[in-house]
């Protein structure tokens, strides 16, 4: 285009202060004032239509209209095939037709009061009476609509000005500037206007929100509600001052040559309005959050009590409870281990399913054993009429992260069962329950459901780990079962962790388990009782046993073996599990009201779990399935260097009994014992006596963690 003459110069200058007059309004008005002014316009009368979907269209537009967007000979023809197939929507073309006219009257009349001298918030004004019988969000979408239809014909001509002569006639009878050609000279300005383009979207989109949340869960008359309400009115209105700035600068642009344009004032004047819708966005955003938090919270309310009434109720299959944990949209919600392929909850239907219920640390000791019982039920059943199912439960205010998503598959890929395909489809209501009903908190649970999603047992772990497969299929009422056939004995404390033990039992040797850290003592022990065996007359076999928690362990395993003090646990797995099924014994007994002072399985589980949970050093001594003597370390030692004082009872009562009766001098009530519960604090009985002085012991709260 052929550039300008200076009398030609001087009168765009002319037109352009023209264009800018009233800028003065822009930095003195009163928003309190303007207010007043833009509600006496408003008078809605219900004409609502679907603002999302022509939202959707207006932000193709705009997104597009920009000098990123050139046509070339390789630009795909269909660029706006997104806006077209939103478009094929009977819905939505019926809504275009019927604001069509009032869409095109804004940009025109826009247009014309941009091109002369009257001041933007006139304009601006103009507007809201045009669209007084609007909701606040419709009038926000429609003026983006108006923008959009003059906008986007700017860019579309100057796009396709180069390579169609139908664009390149219009282009020449606007007078638009080679724009494309010189975007370095026109950067700040456009840059300027996508910038407020992207504001006035965001803040809309927020508008839309609002008018969109449910008011079954909250009001209007809300204190969150009122406050927002306070700055949409606001919002709108500088969204529709934006309008008229940017419409005003492609009117600028008009006959203009680009070379005579400064665009320092226009920037700052784009800049300004953005800046300020920028901050109320930041308000309404805020607001718009606290609305949700609001409504979630009522939500997962409704949704909690809905699940207590369920699991209150009795249904014929398994479904309805199943889909109530279980983010009901997603299809195929869960992951078979064993097909590697994503299955719907219809997999389990009228199946005994177990909930195995567990964060992103469980141990691989805990998970290989669970999955070798898992095997173990699963052998020689034709029927498979119960499955596993995994539902990790995360933090939801903790970041999901790629550490966590490494976590999370680290543990699927060991699984052989069902899992739920990523945490964040386990309903908050469910969690929630799972929290306060089933007691979960860290340490794995596996509430078992029967074929009609009744709750037979809250937490199988327990029967598992003390008898295995044995306590299939895993209800309340066998682990009571079972319990009433079991007496305290050591094939009950060994069950199968060690067959060697066992073996030794049946050729009637004495058995020694140990534990503690206290390597000067281990040695001393060892070195000792041996001799006193030997002195007796009686076979021995010492293995150590470790202690409830690993710190220590493994130094003191390496020492024993290394010195060949006494036989020990290779894989610390065994070690694991035999203070796993004293824990179990524990919780189990008192998920049945167990207690200590008239359940001697509670008693002697007691004492080994105290002993367990310390640094020093302790034993059990037993001869056959029954005979068994159990003492601290220091107390074991003293007795057994006075041995020949109490050596000629062992002929005549045998080797435990005489023990015990030597033992008895040793008992002091300094300090009885310590007994430290790890989990599950839903059950712990207030009152609980000392297996020891029988006197009440008392009770505190302990919070551990870094157990190695």
């Amino acid at each position: 285009m052929a550039a300008m003459t200076p009398s030609a110069a001087a009168s765009a200058a002319q037109k352009l202060h023209a264009i800018k007059g009233g800028r003065h309004l822009f930095s003195s008005s009163d928003d309190s004032i303007i207010m007043k002014q833009i509600q006496q316009t408003h008078s809605p009368e219900g004409r609502d239509f679907d603002v999302r979907a022509v939202l959707y269209v207006v932000e193709q537009v705009l997104l597009r209209a920009n000098p990123a967007f050139v046509l070339t000979a390789a630009t795909p023809k269909n660029l706006l095939e997104p806006a077209q197939e939103a478009a094929q929507h009977a819905g939505l073309i019926l809504t275009l037709e019927a604001i069509a006219y009032t869409v095109h009257r804004i940009s025109y009349e826009v247009t014309f009061k941009c091109s002369g001298a009257v001041d933007a918030h006139s304009t601006t004004m103009a507007v809201f009476h045009t669209l007084s019988t609007y909701t606040w969000d419709a009038k926000a979408v429609m003026a983006l609509a108006a923008m959009a239809v003059n906008y986007g014909e700017f860019w579309l001509t100057t796009q396709l000005h180069s390579v169609n002569p139908l664009a390149k006639s219009v282009a020449l009878l606007k007078q638009i500037p080679d724009i494309i050609e010189h975007t370095d000279v026109l950067k700040a300005r456009f840059d300027a206007i996508n910038n407020l383009i992207r504001v006035m979207l965001d803040i809309t989109k927020s508008i839309v929100e609002f008018t969109e949340l449910p008011t079954d869960y909250i009001s209007l008359d809300s204190p969150d509600m009122i406050t927002a309400m306070t700055h949409i009115p606001t919002a709108v209105y500088w969204v529709v001052r934006g309008i008229v700035a940017c419409i005003s600068q492609t009117v600028g642009l008009i006959g203009i040559g680009h070379e005579y344009i400064s665009s320092t004032t226009e920037v700052w004047e784009l800049s300004t309005i953005a800046h300020k819708l920028a901050n109320i966005h930041d308000h309404l955003s805020k607001q718009l959050e606290l609305c949700n938090k609001y409504i979630d919270g009522k939500r997962h309310h409704e949704a909690y009590q809905t699940l207590i009434r369920l699991f209150e109720t009795i249904h014929i299959d398994n479904m309805k409870i199943l889909r109530a944990l279980i983010y009901s949209k997603d299809e195929l919600p869960l992951f078979d281990c064993l097909t590697k392929k994503r299955v719907g909850v219809d997999v389990l239907r009228r199946k005994i399913v177990m909930l195995f219920i567990s964060d992103l640390e469980v141990s691989n000791e805990e998970l290989f054993i669970l999955i070798q019982i898992y095997q173990d039920i699963h052998h020689g059943r034709t029927e498979r009429n119960y499955e596993v199912l995994w539902l990790p439960v995360t933090d939801r205010y903790h970041p999901w992260s790629e550490n966590r998503e490494e976590d999370f598959k680290r543990l699927a890929f060991n699984m052989t069962w069902y899992i739920l395909h990523h945490p964040s489809l386990l309903q908050p209501a469910a969690i929630k329950y799972m929290r306060e009903i089933w007691h979960f908190d860290k340490k794995p649970i596996l509430v078992v459901l029967d074929a009609q999603g009744r709750v037979v047992c809250p937490n199988a772990l327990h029967m598992i780990w003390i008898w295995g497969s044995l306590a299939f299929p895993f209800t309340s009422s066998r682990e009571e079962a079972l319990w009433k056939e079991e007496s305290w004995r050591v094939e009950f404390l060994i069950d199968e962790i060690d067959q060697t033990i066992l073996s030794w039992i049946g050729e009637g040797k004495h058995i020694c388990l140990y534990g503690g850290e206290d390597i000067d003592w281990i040695r001393k022990f060892t070195k000792l009782i041996r001799k006193v065996a030997h002195d007796a007359g009686v076979p021995l076999e010492m293995v150590y046993v470790g202690k409830s928690s690993q710190k220590g362990v493994k130094k003191a395993t390496e020492v024993i073996k290394r010195e060949e003090l006494s036989g020990h646990w290779e894989d610390p797995a065994m070690v694991w599990f035999f203070w796993a099924r004293l824990e179990s014994m524990w919780h189990s007994k008192m998920q049945h009201g167990g207690n200590v002072e008239q359940d001697q399985i509670m008693q002697e589980v007691m004492q080994l779990l105290s002993f367990g949970g310390g640094d020093e050093g302790w034993a059990i001594i037993s001869h056959g399935s029954f005979g068994m003597v159990k003492s601290h370390g220091k107390k074991l030692y003293e007795c057994l260097m006075e041995f020949e004082s109490w050596k000629e009872s062992v002929e005549e009562e045998g080797f435990v009994s005489a023990l015990t009766k030597a033992l008895l001098p040793y008992q002091t009530h300094e300090h009885c014992t310590r007994l430290i519960l790890p989990g599950e604090t839903g059950g712990v009985q207030e009152r609980i006596i000392c297996v020891e002085c029988k006197r009440p012991m008392e009770k505190y709260v302990l919070y551990r963690c870094c157990k190695d």
